[in-house]
């Protein structure tokens, strides 16, 4: 069947657009041409800096024969209704409508014939539709053009079946229109003619020839296997860096890698400076040695293949890395000439927000915090706030101010050379973690205060001054904030009371305008209920029942209220649990509808002078057995073995169901049997709310 081929050559395109554009592409003609009734085999798009290409494999020559019908007003109608029908069906007399009995009556319907077209007709039409949606993140108009487009655009090839569609894209103004051809060029300096294609597999061909790899996937591996043997050539090997090779398949049709120097002089400067000024920058990969620290090299992927071997692009590459890694070491050495705690000060002159204060008053704070959760959590309370005094100091130094992203890195350095505690330094560098799901997690206890003291402050503060987040918004990163908390807690074990702290939280605040502490605490745990279902589906941990969990409040205790979500877990995944489950939510159906009948509650103690049958006295003593060993297993948190006592209820459950008669005749009788199975569902909800668990 005939093959598409569709490319849209221009300027370039930047690195960070390329792969999100071939998917819309992708993405909106398969979309037209479900709506105009062509399926197809396959469809694959690329993207290189100069152009995006799309091949759709197996479409069919014409559209299917269509027919449309419209049903209308009953036979008889009022002569409004049928001229508003016959307005909206294209129709000018009930002449052209067919008569049918529905069964209902005798109705007219409107029958449209629509013959199938040529598929390179509405593919003309299709394509210029799609430029026109195309959405790009940033476009721009060139020349006496009306049209936007990433980039200026110079051609469109579009072939069906290896014929060129007739059409075209009109650009506006007095531009004019641009016709759909066959034609292309290839790389930019090493084979800029253009030259004809007449089908995809020709075209992918011709470009490998005119130096162009159009498969991205391509590109990538071959710029990490070259650069890999550079390294090793070197008796080096390549820093990982996925992002960075993403984006550097972005900037290159043909890849050339090449491995360059650093001087000497620079390696004194930390690491993470230099590969932070090489990556943001100027797109270097980093090199490291047999003991994995960084060695004076790196390797530079160019777009061009040149007779010296790349001698001359090398060399520019080192003069320019050499200018900037000059201003990193100069911003070192006199970042080294004060000492961070007097830093501390100019922190006052950084908002932090406008109703929540400085800098200096947040660092305040999370000092108080940090020293509070350190002797809850056994870490040295002393170094924790000397850490959170430390911890925001590096943000006025020139290094940061220069790269941004190596704040707390920067600080760890400065306060190892100032001879501080080696913990308060890594608590500095980690009390912005975890960043992220992939991002480790801090470990040392007296990282862990300050990290969590740092990032409970600023929680707190937003949900105060009423900047939640929304659905769509969250500028301030709180759920991230949420997540690393939980993070924070569940990896290190920790026991900690939340709602304690964030009224700990809440009273270190010393503005005005907030929202009274109890009710941020209730808003902030339900937030952490969000995140931690969040969390623990990842996990495969059943959000029910961490609802279930949460419904029956004031718990706080993160690590045990995950015990208690996997051991109700496991045990709702029994045949045991599950069978009780079933029997509580009969008994809750029964009781509540009684009770709603009555208009009144049967949450009063059993009578037992008024159990008269075996199975319901069996019962009555499994729950009370039930409930007594329950009691002390749930005090101790031995939440496994609450369970094993909650699933000894099967039994009695099942055999109460099949011998009793709940709505016995007798008032008082059926009203003790709706007692017991009130006593069913409040042994099993001291537990959790079995009425949150799904199933």
């Amino acid at each position: 069947m005939p093959e598409l081929l569709i490319e849209f050559f221009s300027e370039e395109i930047p690195a960070r657009m390329q792969a999100r554009a071939a998917d819309d592409l992708k993405r909106l003609v398969t979309e037209k041409l479900a709506a105009n009734g062509l399926s197809f085999d396959t469809a694959e798009a690329h993207s290189t800096p100069r152009r995006l290409a799309l091949v759709i494999d197996g479409l069919a020559e014409r559209t299917a024969d269509v027919r449309e019908e419209k049903k209308g007003p009953r036979v008889g109608s009022p002569e409004q209704a049928v001229a508003g029908f016959l307005k909206s069906a294209g129709l000018t007399s009930l002449d052209q409508c067919e008569q049918r009995d529905t069964g209902k009556g005798v109705f007219y319907f409107a029958v449209a014939e629509k013959k199938g077209r040529a598929t390179a007709e509405v593919l003309a039409e299709i394509i210029p539709a799609v430029m026109g949606d195309f959405p790009w993140p940033k476009s721009m108009r060139w020349g006496t053009g009306t049209v936007r487009w990433v980039r200026p655009l110079h051609s469109i090839i579009a072939l069906f079946g290896g014929a060129v569609l007739e059409g075209s894209f009109d650009l506006g103004g007095a531009q004019g229109k641009l016709v759909f051809g066959n034609s292309t060029r290839g790389h930019r300096f090493l084979s800029p003619d253009a030259f004809t294609v007449t089908d995809f597999a020709d075209y992918k061909a011709k470009l490998r020839a005119a130096h162009v790899l159009l498969d991205r996937a391509e590109r990538k591996a071959k710029i990490k296997a070259d650069a890999e043997a550079l390294a090793a050539t070197e008796g080096l090997t390549l820093s990982p860096d996925d992002g960075l090779l993403e984006e550097v398949a972005g900037l290159v049709e043909w890849p050339v890698a090449l491995v360059g120097t650093i001087d000497e002089k620079f390696m004194d400067v930390p690491s993470e400076v230099l590969i932070t000024s090489m990556r943001t920058h100027q797109k270097y990969f980093a090199l490291l040695d047999k003991a994995g620290k960084m060695a004076p090299r790196f390797v530079v992927v160019a777009n061009t293949v040149t007779a010296d071997g790349g001698k001359a692009i090398v060399a520019g590459n080192e003069r320019v890395l050499r200018a900037r890694l000059s201003d990193a070491k100069f911003f070192w050495d006199q970042d080294r000439k004060t000492k961070l705690e007097d830093r501390v000060s100019k922190l006052g002159a950084i908002t932090f927000h406008a109703k929540l204060g400085t800098v200096a008053e947040k660092v305040t704070r999370v000092q108080v915090l940090a020293a509070e959760i350190a002797r809850a959590i056994g870490a040295d309370a002393d170094a924790a706030t000397r850490a959170a005094l430390l911890s925001k100091a590096d943000l006025v130094t020139e290094v940061v101010g220069e790269f941004p992203e190596v704040q707390g890195i920067m600080g760890r350095y400065y306060a190892l050379g100032e001879g501080e505690n080696p913990a308060v330094a890594e608590a500095i560098a980690e009390h912005y973690k975890p960043l992220g799901p992939s991002d480790s997690c801090p470990t040392a206890p007296v990282s862990v205060a300050v990290a969590l003291a740092d990032k409970l402050d600023t929680l707190v503060g937003f949900f105060a001054i009423d900047e939640k987040p929304t659905g769509s918004k969250d500028p301030y990163a709180l759920r991230r904030a949420a997540l690393g908390i939980i993070r924070l807690i569940l990896e290190n074990g920790l026991r900690l009371n939340l709602t304690q702290l964030f009224k700990a939280a809440h009273g270190a605040y010393t503005v005005g305008g907030f929202a009274a502490a109890d009710g941020v605490a209730t808003d902030l745990m339900a937030f952490f209920a969000d995140r931690l279902k969040v969390t623990l589906r990842d996990q495969g941990v059943r959000h029910d029942l961490v609802d279930a969990v949460f419904a029956l409040g004031g718990e706080d205790d993160l690590v045990r209220l995950l015990a208690r979500v996997k051991a109700l877990q496991t045990f709702v995944g029994s045949e045991e649990g599950a069978n009780l489950l079933a029997a509580y939510k009969r008994a809750s159906n029964i009781v509540r509808i009684e009770e709603k009948k009555d208009g009144k509650a049967y949450d009063q103690p059993v009578d037992p002078a008024l159990l008269t049958l075996a199975e319901e006295k069996d019962l009555y003593g499994a729950l009370s057995g039930a409930g007594e060993t329950a009691r002390p297993l749930l005090a101790q948190e031995d939440f496994t073995g609450t369970m094993a006592a909650l699933a000894r209820l099967r039994g009695p459950v099942d055999a109460f169901f099949d011998k009793v008669t709940v709505n016995a005749e007798q008032a008082d009788l059926r009203a003790n049997r709706l007692r017991l199975l009130s006593q069913i569902r409040a042994t099993l909800n001291a537990v959790a709310d079995f009425s949150r668990i799904e199933g």
